[in-house]
Parts: structure tokens; sequence; C-alpha cells
């Protein structure tokens, strides 16, 4: 079953407890709470506040949203073990984090080879406590083409992938990219962009190529989030707009 939620740092310029507010306003279920501003790692009291705050609301924390990347341990921004502890207060049942510094073509094999060492790692602590680790399926890391991810996943098994569509790709494309990853599928990134990231739209403008995709998450094994993460000009009001679209494309599936 497929529900509708936010990832937070659509909204960086605003506070938690409007966001919060934002959420429930549009009748989502959850709230994805990101590590650069709004949950940082390593600051447990605030990702408590966080928690309660969402529950309050009758949300769900569907995920931290570190921004933790795989990296040599000297240039972590902050080390797992205080991504772990903020995602543990926060009781997100998901750490969302990216898979190195650089695509398959830039990243030497050595680095690749050390990249796996370290997600096995980081799946363990994190498995350890009940807590799944998901890639991002981003550009700039080795989860940016679906041939990569699944290679990834098969070599650290206790590991998931989060879906969002490519900027740029057709929307055949694009779903073949999530037919791909679709064994280790967790939560999806929801947003309408085109040509360029730089040009968002409203979400109702996506819906042919939404469509496509839904059907094909819908079909699969499981609950998930599908979250809208951005929005046009960071408005509020278009939020809103957005989320009663998505609200209604899911409906069609429940």
């Amino acid at each position: 079953m497929l529900h509708a939620g936010l990832v937070s740092i659509t909204f960086r310029q605003l506070e938690p407890a409007r966001i919060v507010a934002l959420a429930q306003e549009a009748r989502l279920a959850s709230i994805e709470w990101g590590g650069d501003l709004h949950a940082p790692p390593g600051d447990e009291r605030r990702a408590r506040q966080l928690a309660s705050m969402t529950r309050d609301a009758g949300l769900q924390v569907s995920a931290y949203g570190s921004y933790y990347r795989l990296r040599d341990g000297a240039k972590e921004e902050a080390p797992f073990e205080a991504v772990l502890a903020t995602a543990l207060a926060l009781g997100a049942p998901v750490i969302r984090v990216w898979a190195g510094v650089a695509g398959p073509d830039a990243t030497a094999p050595k680095e690749r080879e050390a990249i796996v060492e370290r997600a096995r790692r980081i799946c363990a602590m994190a498995g350890a406590e009940r807590t799944r680790v998901h890639f991002e399926f981003h550009r700039n890391t080795l989860t940016e083409t679906s041939a990569m991810a699944g290679l990834l996943l098969r070599q650290v098994d206790a590991a998931g992938v989060y879906w969002q569509p490519r900027n740029g790709w057709l929307p055949q494309e694009n779903l073949l990219a999530l037919e791909a990853v679709s064994p280790w599928l967790g939560n999806v990134h929801c947003f309408h962009w085109w040509p360029t990231s730089r040009d968002r739209l409203p979400l109702r403008e996506g819906e042919a190529d939404w469509r496509l995709y839904l059907d094909r998450l819908a079909a699969l094994p499981g609950e998930r989030q599908v979250s809208l993460e951005f929005v046009r000009d960071n408005s509020p009001e278009q939020f809103l707009r957005d989320a009663a679209t998505l609200r209604a494309w899911l409906a069609r599936y429940a």
C-alpha cells in the first residue's frame, strides 16, 4: 500500500512546528526529517522533540534523511554513531544515506570496495538497533544508475534503496530504473521537475509520468511512503495543492 508523506527539507526555511502543521493540514501520513537542518546528527534532544511533535499531530516519522555519505572516516561530517543515535531518538525505521561522493565512472575500484565495507559496517550497526539503511538513488553516488545500485545492494544485502525519478530522463527510462531496483525498494521521493532541476512544476503536470511509476509501485508487496520533496517556489500553498494531487492519485490504489 502507498501512503502520502512529506520530506522536511522541502521547507528548509520553516520551523519544524510549521512543517508539522502543514503536513497535518495536507492530510499526509508521515514526515521524513532531514539531518542537514531540522534534525542534525548528535542532537538527540531535538530529535526526541521532533518525534513527539510528529506523533502528537497523528503523523509517523517515516525516515531520517541523514545526508550521511559513505566516505573515509576522517572526512565524515558526523560519525555514523551520531547519525544512528539521532535516528533512534526520532523513532525512524529507516536512515537514508548517500553511497559515496561520486558516480561509478569517477570512483576508483579500491574506493568502491571501501564503500561496500563501510556500507556493511553501518548496516550491521543499524540492524542491531532494528533500523535499516537505505541508499538514495541519486546522482554523484554509486547508486546513480540502476545497474550500479543493484550491484551495491547485492553486495550489502541488509540495505535497501530510496527511489526517485532522475531529471532529464524519459519516463520509460525512469520506469526501467524503478523496475531494476524494485527488489530492494523502500520509500519514494515525489516531485515534478522539467527540463532541469531548477524548473519545479506543479505536481499535477507530471500526472502522465507518475501514473506509470505509481502503477508499478502499487503492484509491489508491502507498504511504502511516497513523500513530496520540493515544490514550486518553496510555497506552502503549492505544497497543499501538490499534496491534494498526490492523495487523489494514491486513492486509486487503496
